[in-house]
């Protein structure tokens, strides 16, 4: 399988002022939310909800029900507010480099951290829950990227164990996001966003500009492309439908209502089928 055909490969001198920059993104609602429906749809329960000193067959899959995977983790803030809530969550991602910006803000929690493509999982075991928040999914361009990840969750998924996410739709490519320019002047880090979407291939394009500065106080340019493409409800119908998942909660991420033409990002709550 090409890894050149998604953008999960985009990620290196953005890694170093991810976090920087996304600091205005809602990270505790999202968890919160994550937390809610883990409780409200899914077999996962925090480490105070259950008791860790059973060693027999019955704890062994009580430990796998309640494992998380944040896929797609980045630099890892939404695997550490996971962990804080009580979760036994580990992180996995395509970009070394995130993944380092991850390990680097653990704050000794020993979560575990993964190295792996989405669309080709190899877990230890099986887990309760999936999550992949922020997009991540949009970077699977082709159909058969995006039902090989979900095939690959669901093939890892307990038996009643659920997979959240969300993704950003073609609406807000075409409407909101395509053809326009966003520029940011900060301290440390400036940048020029400038974006491209095509509507026959349905790929947005992402081109960034960073200008980073260096401790000797001159800024260092770096430049990197980044490839999204749109996922609609009639995606993710026919890849539940086929890779074993039931479809329990299918809302308007910013509003939580029904999912509208002018929808911009979806939120989702598959379950596996017993």
């Amino acid at each position: 399988m090409n890894s050149d055909n998604t953008g999960l490969n985009s990620y290196s001198a953005f890694a170093d002022v991810y976090d920087e920059l996304m600091n205005d993104v809602p990270y505790d609602a999202w968890a919160e939310r994550i937390d809610r429906d883990i409780k409200r749809f899914g077999i996962s329960k925090t480490k105070s909800e259950y008791g860790e000193d059973a060693h027999d067959e019955e704890a062994l899959l009580e430990s796998e029900r309640n494992l998380v995977a944040d896929i797609g983790c980045g630099t890892g803030v939404i695997t550490r507010k996971l962990f804080d809530m009580g979760y036994d969550v580990f992180g996995i991602d395509y970009s070394p480099e995130m993944l380092s910006r991850a390990m680097d803000s653990d704050e000794d929690r020993g979560i575990m951290y993964l190295n792996q493509d989405m669309r080709e999982l190899d877990l230890y075991s099986t887990i309760g829950t999936a999550v992949s928040i922020c997009d991540s999914i949009n970077y699977l361009l082709e159909d058969e990227d995006l039902e090989d990840a979900f095939a690959g969750i669901s093939k890892f998924l307990y038996p009643g164990g659920i997979f959240i996410f969300d993704c950003n739709t073609s609406y807000k490519y075409r409407e909101s996001i395509g053809e326009s320019t966003i520029a940011e002047a900060g301290e440390d880090v400036s940048f020029i966003w400038e974006n491209y979407y095509d509507e026959e291939e349905n790929v947005n394009e992402y081109d960034l500009t960073l200008f980073i500065k260096r401790p000797d106080g001159l800024y260092e340019r770096a430049e990197e492309t980044h490839l999204q493409r749109g996922i609609e409800v009639s995606d993710i119908e026919r890849l539940a439908d086929k890779c074993g998942l039931e479809i329990v909660l299918m809302v308007d991420s910013d509003t939580e209502e029904e999912v509208r033409e002018e929808t911009e990002r979806i939120y989702a709550v598959l379950r596996k089928k017993n």
